[in-house]
């Protein structure tokens, strides 16, 4: 196995003056180009351990090493994907998929070369000079992993990026995004509610405890890619993984 990627080294982290402890004692690998899905009760600190790892929160205790180096402050490397699109209202969608381009400093003819065909990747040609509010929710959540792609991330977080979809939009982006990571393999935080979307998406998933925060159990996923989720989810070994994390699940959430 080669070195990890993402070294996630004894995390802790508090709020509301140390009130509140939201991350304890949080360790975790994440290995080059794997799809790994963080899953756990809410308020478990999934969200929290995300922006630690992304450079936006600073953890208390402990470190974050991405490549072997340590997280101090964002990366250009690493590109975030939120639930709530994070689109700006004001621009277009060419205009949402250049921004991280332009923040980084690329020169506008690469720009004009990278924005359409990022725009061809997410399959929303045509749709180039419409603004957010003329899309559906899953064309914006297209929008916004075309934004994150674009900046050519070696590390990609998405922190419950589906969670606002509706159940047919939702499917449909989970098989997008299935087809765009196998397109582009980067490493993947994935954080989700869903079991089911942690099984089908996920090479290994991470079972986190009820706050504080820490990995209690990986789960690794052993169904072959590239998948097909109607026969993943058709497979009595989903079902058999599926109980298996609920049952651990049920017991942090019960508090047993």
């Amino acid at each position: 196995m080669p070195a990890a990627k993402i070294v996630i080294d004894n995390v802790s982290k508090s709020f509301q003056q140390g009130t509140m402890s939201a991350l304890a004692s949080c360790s975790l690998e994440v290995h080059p180009n794997e799809f790994l899905c963080l899953i756990g009760p809410s308020g478990c600190g999934k969200t929290t351990l995300l922006r630690i790892i992304d450079g936006l929160v600073a953890a208390d205790a402990g470190r974050v090493l991405i490549a072997g180096a340590k997280v101090s402050a964002p990366r250009h490397d690493v590109a975030m994907v939120f639930q709530h699109f994070g689109l700006f209202p004001w621009k277009t969608v060419y205009d949402n998929i250049a921004y991280g381009l332009r923040v980084h400093g690329r020169p506008e003819g690469d720009v004009r070369v990278s924005v359409p065909q990022y725009i061809e990747l997410v399959g929303l040609r045509g749709f180039e000079h419409s603004y957010p509010y003329q899309l559906s929710g899953g064309m914006q959540q297209r929008v916004g992993l075309a934004r994150a792609l674009a900046v050519d991330p070696t590390v990609l977080l998405m922190d419950e990026p589906f969670g606002s979809l509706d159940a047919q939009t939702r499917e449909l982006m989970q098989e997008e995004l299935l087809r765009l990571w196998r397109i582009q393999r980067k490493t993947l935080v994935f954080v989700t509610h869903s079991i089911d979307e942690a099984i089908l998406l996920g090479d290994r998933v991470a079972l986190m405890s009820r706050r504080p925060g820490s990995v209690k159990e990986i789960i690794v996923v052993e169904f072959p890619r590239p998948r097909d989720p109607e026969a993943v989810r058709s497979s009595p070994r989903y079902h058999e993984l599926r109980h298996y994390i609920w049952d651990r699940l049920r017991a942090e959430v019960g508090g047993g």
